[in-house]
């Protein structure tokens, strides 16, 4: 099935660049016709929605989703100070500073890199979930929340940064050594997958029933007319 017969078997909101058969490029987002295999101006590839938008979300959530349990239970890093390893998670990080009375730093730490990558993970979940059950309200907010889900993500990797920083400044030798753990690297895969998550999932996919409720809106106030105008007739 060629884009543009595509673009007539669904059906989409009416006075949209789909409903007219064009299609925004990814790329450059410069708008051509559906019918092309190819944006005219960059060479990429062309289509009205993404393919298997709804599949590759969900795959990749579920991914993110495993990783992010080595992230949190394994060693972040590993503090060699005069031949005694010391390991340290995420979570072990943050109560180490609270106690130490770094509250700042703590909170930094842990909104980042517990509740930034929990929040993204729940709220693209949810938008997959609401578009595959057709749901139909709250469409501008649950943009809002898929454009602030994307713009956060990348903000998650501050223990990875932390972790490289020291790595690279802190090695004395026998004296004071500092190893990145296995969790940099399941916590590092956590953020890029979630960015990949964010990325695959069409929001346009939010919008593209208004025009089937819009239909279905002005049948029941028809019905309702009609049924108005059978019980005036009967009162009569």
């Amino acid at each position: 099935m060629s884009a543009h017969a595509g673009a007539h078997a669904t059906a989409y909101p009416e006075g949209t660049a789909a409903a007219a058969g064009l299609a925004c490029c990814h790329v450059c987002r410069k708008l051509a016709p559906a019918t092309l295999h190819e944006c005219p101006l960059c060479g990429s590839a062309l289509h009205l929605r993404k393919a298997d938008s709804i599949q590759r979300t969900v795959a990749l959530v579920i991914t993110a989703s495993l990783l992010y349990i080595p992230a949190n239970v394994l060693p972040i890093m590993t503090t060699n100070q005069l031949g005694r390893p010391e390991d340290s998670t995420i979570l072990g990080g943050v109560v180490l500073l609270i106690h130490h009375g770094s509250y700042p730093i703590a909170a930094v730490i842990f909104i980042a890199s517990v509740l930034v990558p929990l929040g993204k993970l729940f709220a693209i979940s949810w938008l997959a979930w609401t578009v595959a059950r057709g749901h139909t309200t709250s469409r501008q907010q649950r943009t809002r929340m898929y454009r602030v889900t994307e713009l956060v993500g990348k903000w998650s990797m501050t223990d990875v940064f932390v972790v490289a920083i020291l790595v690279a400044l802190i090695q004395l030798g026998g004296l004071l050594s500092i190893q990145a753990g296995a969790a940099a690297i399941a916590f590092g895969g956590v953020v890029i997958v979630t960015m990949l998550a964010a990325e695959s999932f069409d929001s346009r996919l939010i919008w593209d029933r208004l025009a089937d409720d819009a239909e279905d809106a002005r049948e029941d106030v028809r019905e309702e007319a009609g049924e108005d105008a059978g019980a005036e007739e009967e009162y009569r």
